[in-house]
């Protein structure tokens, strides 16, 4: 068994970047960040492979069939804005041992396999024409994600992070077949949003003992 007394166990960070709407409306590109998305890290490392983490995310969303390369969008002309606050939780993958103290191991890609629930709006009814009441609702996504982190200085790293968030509504975009102005679309393909930016974390607080079998 090797040990080491040094590792540092937290984690704690901003996450800032761009968004993006994957749907029935605007262009149809996975990548395309176009509003702004910001949000909270805390991790907690199990050991030099693994992390748990939690974060909170804001993010705006918003796409416009004028920016669509397909022809039958960009002559509907439909176009929406709408955010969300996101929290997630799961599990941070080093494919390399990860620790800030140790000059061997002060980088590495991952994977994140996480349960997110987001809060968003939806359209109820139309109070006039193109014009609409609205509520909160939260709803559940399967994200995944890749990333590549490694120290800045000190205890602290910087990351470069894409997650995507396949969700269980194909509604993001107001989508409304109650509503006929808001009836548009594949009503069997569900929303998705993409969340990608640059993470800027601090390292802190050593467990009583860090230890790796071999």
């Amino acid at each position: 068994v090797t040990m080491s007394l040094k590792a540092q166990i937290n984690e704690i960070g901003i996450f800032l970047g761009g968004s993006n709407y994957i749907g029935d409306i605007g262009p149809e590109n996975y990548i395309n960040p176009n509003e702004f998305m910001g949000g909270l890290i805390y991790k907690w490392n199990m050991n030099p492979r693994i992390a748990i983490r939690g974060t909170f995310t804001y993010a705006g969303l918003s796409s416009d069939d004028v920016n669509s390369d397909n022809q039958a969008r960009y002559e509907r002309g439909i176009r929406f804005t709408n955010s969300i606050k996101e929290l997630a939780l799961g599990l941070e993958f080093n494919f390399l041992e990860y620790n800030l103290d140790d000059y061997r191991t002060t980088h590495t890609p991952y994977l994140l396999f996480e349960v997110a629930a987001f809060n968003y709006k939806v359209a109820v009814s139309e109070t006039a024409p193109k014009e609409y009441n609205y509520e909160a609702k939260t709803a559940f996504a399967i994200p995944f994600g890749i990333g590549y982190k490694t120290k800045l200085f000190y205890d602290f790293a910087i990351a470069l992070e894409l997650r995507a968030r396949y969700t269980f509504v194909d509604n993001l975009d107001y989508n409304n077949n109650e509503i006929n102005s808001l009836t548009f679309g594949n009503p069997n393909s569900n929303d998705w949003y993409i969340l990608s930016g640059i993470s800027f974390v601090y390292t802190f607080g050593r467990p009583p003992c860090y230890a790796t079998p071999y």
